[in-house]
């Protein structure tokens, strides 16, 4: 999986070059150096790099968190130990489910904003099993299915198009092919904390994404009083537009 993605990275990032800490630009005065950025389910923390290797580039200390996604509470606790890890203001950075635990975990007093990717936005008491039976079920939820463990994946012959149809085919095809499953607990735990109650909230709504139907990303935004930016994107946005989602993250960077 993380061979497939990287190759996603390296078609979208051609040309691109990742900036060593001494090659890095100065960040503008007052922003948050740290940067944290959390991943859906089904895939892992290299969906990130895209982005990570232009923030990284523009001088912030950007942080990949490894979802072991066997529960929420063991996610929310990958986040914690990396947020504990950072030295001063940190945005928190979550796509897909991985806005399920930035929400639980984004209540750390170094998180200075949340910035939320095509990501689910629960409020206290609410789990992603929840948010996903409150409307129609969109193509990529609807073909979300157990294993004989439990164990959560998307249909591989959906995969393609419903999560990411603006990836080259034979990529989609191998990501659907590779996936990494989600623990049916995962999906059915609710949060206990809503972090963007108390945080400035930013959210990139995919307006092509066929997994969390734009008009949920839309609620989800106007909910938590979001500032927010479309991106003409599926799900795999984080991808294929990293450079509008990475100039959220830096604005969000701005907030103090």
């Amino acid at each position: 999986m993380r061979n497939l993605l990287l190759s996603v990275a390296t078609i979208f990032m051609a040309g691109a070059t990742v900036a060593s800490p001494a090659q890095s630009a100065e960040l503008p005065k007052g922003a948050a150096n740290n940067i944290v950025l959390v991943h859906g389910a089904f895939v892992d923390q290299t969906s990130w790099k895209p982005v990570a290797d232009i923030l990284t580039k523009k001088g912030y200390n950007v942080t990949l968190v490894e979802n072991p996604l066997t529960s929420l509470a063991a996610d929310v606790d990958a986040t914690k130990q990396a947020l504990a890890q950072q030295k001063g203001r940190t945005v928190l950075v979550g796509h897909s489910w991985g806005g399920v635990v930035i929400t639980e975990a984004g209540n750390d007093p170094k998180v200075s904003a949340l910035v939320y990717v095509s990501a689910f936005a629960p409020d206290v008491g609410q789990s992603l099993a929840a948010l996903a039976k409150s409307g129609p079920a969109t193509e990529g939820t609807a073909a979300i299915h157990p294993d004989d463990k439990g164990n959560l994946y998307i249909d591989p012959k959906v995969f393609p198009s419903a999560v990411a149809a603006d990836l080259p085919p034979q990529i989609a095809e191998s990501l659907a092919n590779h996936q990494l499953p989600l623990n049916h607990t995962a999906f059915e735990a609710p949060v206990d904390t809503a972090a963007w109650r108390d945080k400035p909230t930013f959210y990139v709504i995919s307006t092509k994404d066929k997994v969390i139907a734009p008009e949920a990303q839309k609620f989800f935004a106007t909910r938590m009083k979001a500032q927010t930016t479309e991106v003409a994107g599926s799900h795999a946005s984080l991808v294929v537009h990293a450079k509008e989602v990475a100039a959220v993250i830096e604005k969000a960077s701005l907030v103090k």
